[in-house]
C-alpha cells in the first residue's frame, strides 16, 4: 500500500483564497498601504510569494554555469576570492604584508599605489619578492596601467611562469574618473585610446583584465539599485562600443573587463542585483555578435558599500559588512574584500583588517556558503526580484542609450539629476530616521566622542577645470555626524549641553517618551540625564533649577500634558530650552499660545531640528 504524503492530506489553498483570508484579518484596511512595500528602486514588493509566480520569470530554467550567467559562473560550487588590499607607500613593508595576509587565507592581493607612483621593473619585482605570480590573483590600481601590465608580463616570462596562470587586474576606468571629476584626465580620445595599448599587452598574459568598471560610484552617490546597474552597463557599452569599433572581437575583449560593484545593507536586493547583474550584461555582450558563450561570463569584485557606514558607534560597522558580504557571496561574486570597520574615519589597523578579513573566512569555512551554487534558486521572494530588476534596469539603460550612450547623456546632467534625486530621497529618510543608521540616528552611544583635530572628509562637488557636474561621493550619516562633532569639539572647553528630562505620571508613557527623547537629542552628542519619575511638578521644578541643564523635556502623557505643561514652562523657560515630548494635536493651539513650540516626535525630522538646538545652545551654523 503506497504511504500517504504529510501535504497530501490538506486541501490546495489558492493565492485568491490567501487574499481574502489576509483582507478579513486587515479589518478594512488597505491591503496595499499595509502590505505592499515600495522599494526605493520604484517597484512594489507583495508580502508574499507562491510557487505559481516563478512561471513568469524566464531566467528559472537556466542552470548554474549557463548562458545567460543569472545563476553564476560555477557549475558545482560557489566559490568566491579573498581579497584584501594594500596601500603601497614603502615596497618592502607592503611585500612583508603581503606574505603575511596570503598565510591567513587572502587569495586575491590588490595593490593601491599613490598617485605619482610610476612603476619600474626592480619596484614591482621587489613587490612580489617570494610571492610567485601564478599563486595569488593581483591587482593594481595606479596611474600607469599599461607600465604595470608590461612590467607583469616580462615578471612572469623571467620568472619562467605560465602567462595562462597569472591572473588579475589594473582598475583603468576612465568614464568613472571622469564621472566623479566633470573632466577626463586627459582627454575622452586619448584615454580611451588607451585600451587599445592596453588590450594588445594583454595578449601575453590573456587572463589579465584591463579595464575594471567602477560602478562603486554610483552606490556611494546614494543612488538605487536600478541606477546602479543601468548606469554600470551603459558605461560598459560605452567602451565595448569604442573597441569593437576600433576593430577588436567581441570574444577577445570580454573576457578582459570587470565589475566593480558595492554591496549594501538591502540584503535580499542586493542578493537579486548581482544575479540581474549577470543577465544583463551576458545579453549586452551577446548583441555585439558573441560566438563563444562562455565568453558573456561577467567577472564581479565587490567591496562593501561606504555610503551607510558610520564614525560614531563604528563596532556596528561589523555587523553591516557581514550581512552585505552574505548578499554579494549568495548573489554569486568572484571575488570581495571586506571593509575594516573603522576605514571611514582612520587608516586601517592591523586589527580591523583582521576582523575584515576573518569575517569572510567564516563564511567560506565555517558557513560553507562556497559549497552551493546559486543558494538563492528558487527562493520565490529572491527570484521575482532578480526580474523585477532586469526589467527596470534594462528600461533605464535603454533611456540611456536614446541619448547617444553615458558620456553624452551624463554631459547632459540627466544621469546625476537621477542620482541625486534617488540620494535626496535617502538623506530625507535619514534625517526623519526611515531608514536607520544605528549609532547616529538611532541608538546613539553617548558615551564616545571624537577628539578636537578630527575633521569629515569635505565632499567634492564641483568640476575640475570648468567641466560637467561630477557625481558626489559622501556617506548617508555625514550630516549628523557633522553636529555630533560640533558638540564634542564644543565640550572641550565648555560644559556639555544636557538633555534632562522632565519625567512625571503614567510609568509607561513617561519610559516610552523620555527613551525616545533621549535618542533623539543623544544623536547629537547632548548628555542624557533621564530621571526616574518626579512624585509632583513642583519637585520637578526645583530639581531642573538645581541641575541647570540646558534643555529640558517633559515626558509623560498626553492627558497629563493638559495639566502639567504649563507650569513647568512658566518655570522653566528662562532658564532651559523647554522641549516637550510627543505631538497633541488637539493641544497643539493652546500650548503655542502659551509659548511652546519645541516638540520631538516620531515625525520630527532629527537632522533639522538637531540644526536648529545646535544654534540655539552652540550658537553654531550647521
Amino acid at each position: 500500500m503506497q504511504k500517504e504524503r504529510l501535504f497530501e492530506t490538506f486541501p490546495p489553498v489558492s493565492t485568491k483564497e490567501w487574499k481574502e483570508k489576509i483582507k478579513k484579518d486587515l479589518k478594512g484596511a488597505d491591503y496595499d498601504k499595509k502590505l505592499v512595500w515600495r522599494t526605493d528602486e520604484g517597484f512594489r514588493v507583495q508580502p508574499y510569494y507562491r510557487s505559481e509566480d516563478l512561471g513568469k520569470f524566464p531566467h528559472i530554467s537556466i542552470f548554474p554555469g549557463n548562458f545567460p550567467f543569472v545563476r553564476g559562473n560555477h557549475i558545482k560550487n560557489n566559490n568566491w576570492l579573498v581579497r584584501q588590499d594594500i596601500l603601497v607607500e614603502n615596497i618592502e613593508n607592503a611585500n612583508r604584508k603581503a606574505l603575511k595576509i596570503g598565510l591567513a587565507g587572502v587569495d586575491s592581493l590588490g595593490f593601491y599605489f599613490e598617485d605619482d607612483f610610476k612603476p619600474d621593473d626592480n619596484s614591482v619585482e621587489r613587490l612580489f619578492k617570494d610571492i610567485p605570480l601564478d599563486k595569488k590573483e593581483i591587482n593594481f590600481a595606479a596611474n600607469y596601467p599599461l607600465e604595470i601590465i608590461d612590467i607583469i608580463s616580462s615578471l612572469a616570462s623571467k620568472s619562467n611562469i605560465n602567462p595562462n596562470k597569472v591572473k588579475g587586474s589594473v582598475e583603468y576606468d576612465p568614464i568613472s574618473y571622469f564621472s566623479l571629476n566633470g573632466r577626463f584626465h586627459n582627454t575622452a580620445k586619448e584615454d580611451l585610446a588607451l585600451l587599445n595599448k592596453l588590450h594588445t599587452s594583454c595578449k601575453h598574459i590573456p587572463n589579465f583584465q584591463y579595464l575594471c568598471i567602477n560602478a562603486t560610484i554610483f552606490n556611494n552617490s546614494g543612488g538605487g539599485i536600478v541606477s546602479e546597474l543601468a548606469f554600470s552597463m551603459a558605461m560598459a557599452a560605452e567602451y565595448l562600443t569604442y573597441l569593437t569599433d576600433s576593430g577588436l572581437d567581441i570574444d577577445d575583449i570580454a573576457p578582459h573587463i570587470r565589475f566593480h560593484y558595492s554591496v549594501g545593507s538591502d540584503y535580499f536586493m542586493e542578493i537579486a542585483k548581482f544575479r540581474a547583474a549577470k543577465y544583463l550584461w551576458a545579453n549586452i555582450v551577446n548583441a555585439y555578435g558573441l560566438k563563444n558563450k562562455s565568453n558573456a561570463t561577467m567577472y564581479i569584485h565587490c567591496s562593501n558599500s561606504r555610503w551607510n557606514k558610520t564614525i560614531y558607534d563604528p563596532y556596528v560597522n561589523m555587523l553591516r559588512t557581514t550581512t552585505e558580504s552574505m548578499s554579494a557571496i549568495i548573489g554569486g561574486v568572484n571575488s570581495l574584500s571586506v571593509l575594516p570597520f573603522n576605514s571611514v574615519f582612520e587608516t586601517e589597523t592591523e586589527f580591523s583588517e583582521r576582523i575584515a578579513r576573518n569575517q569572510q573566512l567564516v563564511l567560506k569555512g565555517e558557513s560553507y556558503f562556497d559549497k552551493v551554487a546559486d543558494v538563492g534558486a528558487g527562493s520565490y521572494y529572491i527570484e521575482s526580484l532578480t526580474d523585477k530588476l532586469i526589467h527596470n534596469a534594462w528600461e533605464r539603460f535603454l533611456n540611456v542609450d536614446k541619448e547617444g550612450g553615458y558620456i553624452k547623456a551624463f554631459k547632459k546632467g540627466s544621469i546625476q539629476k537621477i542620482i541625486a534625486n534617488e540620494a535626496s530621497i535617502k538623506d530625507d529618510d535619514v534625517a526623519t530616521r526611515k531608514r536607520s543608521l544605528l549609532g547616529t540616528n538611532q541608538f546613539p552611544n553617548t558615551s564616545e566622542s571624537f577628539n578636537s583635530d578630527f575633521e569629515l572628509l569635505k565632499r567634492k562637488t564641483k568640476p575640475e577645470n570648468d567641466g560637467v557636474q561630477p557625481l558626489v561621493i559622501y556617506r548617508g550619516g555625514e550630516k549628523l555626524e557633522e553636529i555630533r562633532l560640533s558638540t564634542d569639539k564644543f565640550a572641550i572647553n565648555n560644559k556639555r549641553p544636557v538633555a534632562w528630562m522632565f519625567t512625571y505620571g503614567d510609568l509607561t508613557m513617561r519610559k516610552t517618551r523620555s527613551q525616545f527623547a533621549g535618542n533623539f537629542f543623544g544623536c547629537a552628542g547632548y548628555e542624557i540625564v533621564d530621571n526616574p519619575g518626579f512624585n509632583n511638578v513642583e519637585e520637578g521644578i526645583a530639581a531642573a533649577i538645581v541641575d541647570k541643564p540646558e534643555i529640558v523635556v517633559i515626558c509623560s502623557s498626553n492627558e497629563e500634558y493638559k495639566d502639567i505643561v504649563e507650569p513647568i514652562y512658566n518655570a522653566l523657560v528662562d532658564k532651559a530650552v523647554v522641549v516637550l515630548a510627543g505631538y497633541p494635536e488637539s493641544q497643539i493651539d493652546r500650548l503655542k499660545e502659551i509659548g511652546l513650540t519645541n516638540f520631538v516626535h516620531v515625525k520630527s525630522n532629527v537632522l533639522e531640528e538637531l540644526k536648529r538646538y545646535q544654534k540655539l545652545l552652540i550658537k553654531e551654523e550647521l
